[in-house]
C-alpha cells in the first residue's frame, strides 16, 4: 500500500466515525499483541502472562514480574516497514503482594505525503507546498496488580488514556478499564479478561476548516465532532505445565475471545457473542531455552470459485534468558498475504537494586 494513499483513505473514513456508533473494529491497534513471547504463541496469554507484558494480556499477572524493576520493549514494524509498531512497560512493585506498571503504546504510518494544497487555484501544480503528516495512534496504561489472601488467586486492572491524531486533520482523546484475574491449582492456571469493560470512548474532533476545500472537490460530507465507542471484549483460558525431563517443560494454553458487538467470521458466531479460539504451546530448557508455536486467526474463505475454505494462522517463536536479561523474537503473519509477515523482537531487562 503507497503512502500516498492513506490520506484520501483516512479522510473518507472521517465521516463513519462521526456518528458516535460502534464500530466492530474500534482501536484495533490494541488488537495486534505486545512481547514475541505471547505473538509466538499467538496471543494466547491470558493464563500464562507473568510479567511487564501483562500490563496488556492480563494485568493480574503483573505481580509475578521478577526484579525490583522490569522493563519491556519492543518494536516491529507492518506493510513492509510503512506501519511502526512500539511497545514499553515499567513495572514496579509496591510490596510482596501488590504492583503497578506504566506502559505506553504507539502505532503509526509517518511521512504521508499532504497533497492538499499540492495544487493551487489556478490549477498549477507546486512541489514547494507538497507536505507531509502522521496518523498515530497511542495509548497509555495504568496498570494495579495485587495477590489475594487466597492462595492462588490475584486481579488487577488497567486505566488506559487513548490518543489518536492523523495530522492537523483530526485527533480524539478516550478513556477505558480493563480487569483481569488469574488463578493458579496444582499445575493448571486459569485467566480471564475483560477488556474495555465500561466500553472506552474516543471523542473526535476535526479541522474542518482544512477539509472543506478537498471534500467540496470530491462530494462528500465534512465529518462532524462525534464520539466512537469501543465495546467490551472477554478473554478466557487456561494453561497447564507438563514436565517432560528433569529441564524440559511444556505448558500449552487455549484461549477464547468472546466479542458482543455483532456476528463476527469466528469458529462461533452468532448475533449476540462471537468467539474466537487461539491457542499455542511453549517448550522451556531449564529457564534458558524456550520454543513457541501457535494458531490462531481460525476464519471461513470464500475464493474466486465461490468455494469455502478453512483457514488459519500459524505463529512461531523463540526466546532466551541470560542472568537477568530475555530475548524473544516471533515470526507472524496479520493476514494470508506472505508480505504480511513480520519479524518482532523484545527485550525484558529484570534490575535488582544492589545490595551491602
Amino acid at each position: 500500500m503507497k503512502k500516498s494513499t492513506f490520506l484520501s483513505f483516512i479522510l473518507l473514513c472521517f465521516v463513519q466515525l462521526s456518528f458516535g456508533q460502534a464500530p466492530k473494529y474500534s482501536n484495533e491497534f490494541l488488537s495486534i499483541g505486545v512481547g514475541a513471547r505471547a505473538l509466538g504463541m499467538s496471543g494466547a496469554n491470558v493464563a500464562l502472562t507473568n510479567d511487564a507484558t501483562s500490563a496488556y494480556w492480563n494485568p493480574a499477572g503483573l505481580v509475578l514480574k521478577e526484579g525490583d524493576l522490569q522493563l519491556s520493549l519492543m518494536h516491529n514494524e507492518y506493510f513492509a516497514g510503512i506501519g511502526k509498531f512500539d511497545y514499553g512497560t515499567l513495572a514496579i512493585p509496591i510490596d510482596n503482594t501488590r504492583a503497578v506498571g506504566v506502559s505506553v503504546i504507539r502505532f503509526a504510518v509517518d511521512d504521508i505525503p499532504d497533497t492538499i494544497d499540492l495544487i493551487d487555484k489556478d490549477g498549477n501544480i507546486n512541489y514547494d507546498r507538497l507536505r507531509s503528516f502522521s496518523t498515530a495512534d497511542y495509548a497509555f496504561l495504568f496498570t494495579y496488580s495485587k495477590k489475594t489472601s487466597k492462595e492462588g488467586l490475584r486481579y488487577g486492572g488497567n486505566v488506559k488514556v487513548i490518543h489518536r491524531k492523523v495530522g492537523e486533520f483530526a485527533n480524539a482523546w478516550g478513556f477505558g478499564l480493563d480487569l483481569g484475574a488469574q488463578f493458579e491449582h496444582k499445575n493448571w492456571t486459569f485467566g480471564a479478561m475483560g477488556k474495555d469493560i465500561t466500553s472506552t470512548f474516543n471523542a473526535w474532533s476535526y479541522n474542518t476548516e482544512r477539509l472543506k476545500d478537498v471534500f467540496a472537490v470530491t462530494g462528500n460530507e465534512l465529518p462532524e465532532n462525534g464520539i466512537e465507542v469501543t465495546l467490551p471484549k472477554v478473554i478466557v483460558g487456561a494453561a497447564y505445565n507438563i514436565q517432560l525431563t528433569e529441564k524440559i517443560f511444556a505448558t500449552p494454553e487455549i484461549d477464547l475471545d468472546l466479542t458482543f458487538d455483532g456476528k463476527r467470521n469466528t469458529v462461533v458466531q452468532s448475533d449476540v457473542v462471537s468467539i474466537e479460539p487461539h491457542g499455542g504451546v511453549e517448550f522451556s530448557y531449564d529457564n534458558f531455552l524456550f520454543l513457541r508455536a501457535g494458531v490462531g486467526n481460525i476464519q471461513e474463505e470464500t475464493n474466486i470459485t465461490g468455494s469455502e475454505s478453512t483457514t488459519a494462522q500459524p505463529n512461531i517463536g523463540v526466546g532466551v534468558k541470560i542472568k537477568n536479561v530475555s530475548i524473544d523474537y516471533a515470526l507472524t503473519n496479520i493476514g494470508s498475504d506472505e508480505s504480511l509477515y513480520s519479524n518482532v523482537f523484545s527485550l525484558k531487562w529484570n534490575i535488582f537494586k544492589k545490595t551491602e
